[in-house]
């Protein structure tokens, strides 16, 4: 378990690369589309190019082929579930520290609840305690951040990052629904979308149409210079590295603690992320109620993991 859980520290650590490097990018002035599209652009290359070494040129031409054959169903659910859910982490960025974006976004744990009731699944009470525990965590974290009398930066800062947090489940939940064909998804029983590299490189391809109608909606100007390096660093340490271990950590739990312990480590992007801001950003550290709200959030995490397996 101990090998397992440093693990997914590690991966834990790979992913709050997102939230330091996207500020890095809002501070340098870059646009938060470009932050997000060009994220998901390099995502396609690394995984076409890692699937294609590994599974061979006909594993990804089916993989195409499927991307034609489903083509809305790919464009519906990447578009919820990769492309609204971080082009609102990128656009929070612009209002908020890293550290407190990614506290925010351990809301999702809540959102998922919703998502999988919403599809006929049913949690003890237990679990709804815990999850408003994180909640309140994420509140205060939110509250000791921003002035209680100017509600906008608040607003804009986290409700993004609440949206988001409810876009990641949903369009993942109609991935795992499509093996069923139940609820009006359609059936998509194949052997591919197993893989789980598979279905992230089928769902960042569902998100083209998106950036394209995206695009022209912002009007965002060229990307700055500083975001194709950051960009191509998001999507090489969070949706590469930090998925492919983090991953293999959960593959190799065969016990339901050993799971619940993997999980638990996510929280540590909280503090990684924390420490990525102070350390190379010169960001200040939390107030008591910040600090106070990170420390309720990682407990009430760590319990909603335990509790739920």
């Amino acid at each position: 378990m101990i090998r397992l859980m440093t693990i997914g520290l590690i991966a834990g650590g790979f992913f709050s690369a997102t939230f330091v490097l996207n500020r890095v990018m809002s501070l340098g002035g870059g646009h938060w589309f470009w932050s997000a599209a060009l994220r998901y652009g390099y995502m396609l290359v690394f995984l076409g190019f890692g699937i294609a070494v590994t599974r061979g040129f006909s594993f990804l031409k089916l993989l195409v082929k499927e991307l034609f054959f489903n083509g809305l169903f790919w464009i519906i659910s990447g578009s919820i579930g990769f492309g609204g859910f971080y082009a609102l982490i990128c656009f929070s960025a612009d209002y908020s520290p890293g550290w407190v974006v990614a506290t925010t976004w351990q809301l999702t744990i809540i959102a998922s609840l919703f998502v999988l009731q919403g599809f006929g699944r049913r949690f003890p009470k237990k679990i709804w305690a815990w999850a408003l525990v994180v909640f309140g965590g994420v509140c205060l974290v939110n509250l000791g951040h921003f002035e209680i009398s100017n509600f906008k930066p608040l607003l804009v800062g986290a409700l993004p990052v609440l949206l988001a947090a409810f876009c990641y489940p949903l369009g993942n939940q109609l991935v795992w629904e499509a093996k069923t064909g139940r609820r009006g998804v359609p059936k998509i029983d194949k052997p591919i979308i197993d893989n789980a590299f598979a279905k992230v490189f089928l769902l960042s391809a569902g998100t083209i149409p998106f950036w394209g109608a995206l695009y022209f909606f912002v009007d965002p100007g060229p990307p700055f210079p500083g975001q194709w390096v950051n960009a191509a660093l998001v999507a090489l340490l969070s949706g590469v590295v930090a998925t492919s271990l983090f991953l293999y950590a959960r593959g190799k739990a065969d016990t339901p603690a050993k799971l619940a312990a993997v999980d638990a480590t996510q929280c540590s992007e909280v503090v990684f992320a924390l420490a990525g801001e102070v350390l190379f950003l010169g960001a200040t550290l939390p107030n008591f109620l910040g600090a106070t709200g990170i420390l309720i959030t990682i407990m009430g995490l760590v319990a909603f993991a335990t509790a739920s397996k």
